[in-house]
């Protein structure tokens, strides 16, 4: 039982990561209010999906940038002209950020785009991902003592 729902925590935060829509937040918190897995693994799960998902978009962005002329391109170019704004005043950090609606997935794609080294990517995205996940957990114990 622990491993189908951490499997599915994972899953949720992988795909809510990707360019695809997702609410990981409401699998994780959902996991945590019924105790459903130890606390520090629906963070690991939760962290882990959340950063190889924006993994994934930064490979699209770095394997499929000769195709954002296309309708079906998932980044408009308004968005990424935001992304690549942010990216090129606050530098690197700006990717603790990357777990943000609506700009999370661009900066990812951006960082793809400019071929970013992958343990810097990996480390400020891991640090912001777990971070917020982090508060989640932390605000969902607070309820419950508040309760």
């Amino acid at each position: 039982m622990i491993l189908a729902v951490l499997g599915g925590v994972f899953l949720a935060a992988f795909l809510s990561a990707t360019l695809l829509p997702g609410a990981s937040e409401a699998a994780f918190l959902a996991a945590v209010t019924r105790d459903a897995a130890p606390p520090v693994s629906l963070l690991v799960a939760a962290t882990s999906g959340n950063v190889l998902g924006s993994l994934v978009n930064a490979l699209l962005g770095r394997f499929f940038l000769r195709f954002e002329d296309r309708r079906w391109f998932p980044v408009s170019p308004a968005a990424r002209a935001r992304a690549e704004r942010l990216f090129h005043r606050f530098g690197h950090p700006v990717l603790l950020f990357a777990w943000l609606p609506v700009i999370g997935d661009p900066l990812t794609l951006v960082a793809g785009f400019l071929r970013m080294p992958l343990l810097p990517f990996l480390v400020y995205v891991t640090l912001g991902k777990a971070a917020r996940y982090a508060a989640l957990l932390w605000l969902a114990d607070a309820g419950r003592s508040f309760f």
